[in-house]
């Protein structure tokens, strides 16, 4: 009977490590992936994969891809045009909000 304890311990713990294991390799897989995508995609358009250009419009820098005409703002650029051109869209979206 002692036998079989040890032996359902042992799977235990096999079971316990190999899950720890198995976290810590997807862990690594995903970083390891996202670090590619960074290095291969970048400044590449996330859509299509051409090549993006840097832009300005009302004097607030944007990304604009050639092939598909994506565009790309960064965190606090729809802001600053809203600010810029208040009696549009910009400025019913952003005043709602608050």
């Amino acid at each position: 009977m002692a036998d079989a304890w040890e032996e359902r311990k042992k799977a235990l713990e096999n079971q316990y490590f190999y899950e720890l294991d198995k976290a810590l390799i997807e862990r690594i897989q995903q970083q390891t992936h996202e670090k590619l995508i960074r290095k291969f995609c970048k400044n590449r358009c996330p859509k299509c994969g051409e090549p993006i250009q840097p832009m300005e419009f009302r004097d607030v820098p944007l990304d604009k891809c050639p092939g598909c005409g994506g565009v790309w703002l960064g965190p606090n650029d729809l802001k600053i045009l809203s600010e810029k051109d208040h009696r549009t869209w910009f400025d019913r979206w952003f005043r709602s909000q608050e």
